[in-house]
């Protein structure tokens, strides 16, 4: 398994960069304007390089934190998230409420969605019900927000140590996975006071004042939020700053409310042009149209009422009294942000739960399926590597192509014996060019796998990919027999004047019939994960041993008769009876892949 630690600091850098990015452009924006303004007002500035480490600084640590309690979350409970998920979606209902809490827990509306896309390709969920899952991953994600309001800064360098300490310690995976989380959680509260801190000077520029004051306008920050959170690609991060602002006395609730509606735009736009771009998956398409059309619909309807949402978050917020002024408003405005956010997205779901329908319905009108590419013998249906982030389910979408090669192979078992029975050289031979089909799926998910490699993989999800490597070999072994064995019996057999007896092609039949069971057994284990699959594959040792031995103890006799006239036949039977039982050994091995390793063992 590759090195937690190593991958730890891997996983942060195309996050840091963007953060760093998107606080560059916001303060060459910034300078632009306060150079003008400060030309009139003579007002002193702050020492901006103070100020700029500290919010680079603290947006950096605040990213890295929120990274490293996702990527623990999803590491430590991804498996359970994902039984969650397939399980308890089976109407729009339950589906919102499975989507917020899964996304509360894994701290990621994208991780998801990812899961939802990968159960659509899978054919466990339809798009109609990914919607409500959709639409609850945004309440979910409102937990965030909620935890930042608390002020918890002073102790934050608390969980970073006892975090730290785990995640380069211990043993196991497990308490490093918790270890994550914990370090995460300390350093998203750390880097959220070190941006409060910069921000202290700021409370008496008054060029900074006025710029501020533009957000107050509801357009401009919903843009201003939209714009910062594509940049960054995390409307966690634009929140964190809405409400570290906030806690200074430097924001206002209408403009931390407008930021907190562009973020949730921004990161609905960004994930449906990294969706369209980089994805061959229809799905994922659709899903991230579903998301992006969700969240600008219910941003444009409250719109015009973010002056009743303002009064909502400041009735269903707690005050302070006995402050006044700033000192008022930073203990008030962070936690009435918050819970803006989480309201506007729960009233968002509530009025759109009923028309799930009708939005998948409108992703599957924008989006049509792909016509089959001309000139292409086959390409992967599964395999999107925007799902290389989440492995638990990048291995399930490996499973699945795996399964389609699987049913190549089975065709081809399938469809040899008439040819081969009615002596159709033709035939034979058109079925052994569909290798070329295997061979090219063989090679895809190869280089998905080495892509995934790259990632941080539990010790389950490495047992898997072990596992799913060792039955991508033997698919390709086992269809490399039909391809190359097969088909040279069959055109030795056709070669031959004589005929196999009645009674003994009927025990061929039955040997191969238990071949072919067993596969197509295996290809259903695999696709679906079904230990009682695999297990009667196994179950089918035993017969197949006995109809073997039946025909080969026959051949024997007839040898032992001397019947040198039907030597060659002979030979030719014998050898289709062992490419058979080679076939049914590759088949077992792979339907072992399934089940649980103690049993697979003792097999």
């Amino acid at each position: 398994m590759y090195s937690i630690r190593g991958n730890t600091i891997k996983m942060m850098n195309s996050q840091l960069f963007r953060s760093g990015l998107g606080l560059c452009l916001m303060f060459i924006t910034f300078m632009v304007f306060a150079s003008d303004v400060d030309i009139a007002s003579k007002v002193e500035s702050p020492d901006w390089l103070q100020v700029n480490l500290g919010l680079f600084g603290g947006l950096a640590l605040f990213l890295a934190g929120l990274q490293l309690l996702s990527e623990g979350m999803k590491k430590a409970a991804g498996q359970a998230m994902t039984t969650v998920l397939a399980k308890l979606t089976t109407n729009r209902f339950m589906g919102a409420v499975t989507g917020a809490f899964v996304t509360g827990i894994l701290n990621s509306s994208t991780v998801t969605t990812l899961l939802v896309v990968g159960f659509i390709s899978g054919g466990m969920m339809t798009l109609a019900q990914s919607v409500g899952v959709i639409m609850g991953a945004n309440i979910g994600s409102t937990v965030t927000a909620q935890l930042l309001a608390f002020n918890l800064s002073a102790y934050s360098l608390g969980p970073v140590a006892i975090g730290f300490f785990m995640l380069f310690t211990a043993k196991r995976d497990k308490t490093k996975y918790y270890g994550m989380m914990i370090m995460g959680i300390g350093l998203v509260f750390y880097g959220m006071g070190l941006m409060s801190e910069a921000m202290v000077p700021l409370r008496s520029y008054e060029p900074f004042i006025e710029i501020l004051k533009e957000l107050e306008h509801p357009l401009a920050g919903i843009l201003a939020g939209a714009v910062f959170t594509a940049i960054v690609q995390s409307s966690a991060a634009t929140v964190g700053i809405a409400i570290a602002m906030a806690s200074e006395g430097l924001l206002g609730l209408s403009a931390g409310i407008a930021l907190a509606l562009g973020a949730n735009i921004g990161t609905a736009v960004t994930t449906a042009i990294m969706g369209v771009l980089s994805s061959k998956s229809v799905d994922a398409v659709r899903a991230s149209v579903v998301h992006v059309s969700f969240n600008v619909i219910g941003v444009l309807i409250w719109l015009p009422f973010i002056g009743l949402l303002v009064d909502t978050a400041v009735w269903l917020s707690p005050s302070s009294p006995e402050l006044e002024g700033m000192a008022r408003a930073a203990s008030e405005v962070p936690r009435q942000i918050a819970n803006a956010n989480t309201f506007f997205n729960i009233i968002n779901t509530v009025l759109f739960i009923g028309f799930t329908t009708w939005f998948a319905r409108m992703a599957e009108w924008l989006i049509a399926d792909k016509a089959p590419p001309k000139g292409i013998i086959i390409e992967p249906k599964y395999l999107d590597e925007n799902l290389l982030i989440t492995p638990n389910i990048a291995l399930q979408q490996v499973r699945l192509e795996l399964a389609r090669l699987g049913n190549i192979s089975m065709e081809m078992l399938r469809d040899i014996a008439p040819a081969f029975q009615e002596r159709d050289l033709p035939s034979v031979r058109e079925i052994a060019k569909r290798y070329n089909e295997v061979e090219i799926l063989e090679a895809e998910i190869l280089r998905y796998l080495t892509l995934l490699r790259q990632n941080t993989l539990s010790e389950e999800d490495s047992r898997e990919f072990q596992a799913i490597m060792m039955a991508v070999d033997n698919f390709e072994s086992l269809t490399g027999i039909i391809e190359s064995n097969l088909v040279s019996l069959a055109e030795k057999v056709v070669a031959l004047d004589s005929k196999t007896s009645e009674k003994t092609r009927a025990m061929m039949v039955e040997v191969y019939s238990s071949v072919l069971k067993s596969v197509e057994q295996t290809v259903q284990a695999i696709k679906e994960k079904d230990e009682l699959a695999a297990e009667s594959v196994l179950m089918l040792k035993e017969p197949i041993r006995q109809q073997s031995e039946l025909i080969l103890s026959r051949k024997a006799d007839r040898l032992a008769n001397n019947e040198s006239d039907y030597l060659a036949l002979i030979r030719l039977e014998m050898s289709f009876v062992e490419n058979m039982r080679h076939i049914y050994s590759l088949s077992r091995r792979i339907a072992k892949v399934v089940l649980p390793s103690v049993l697979a063992q003792r097999e």
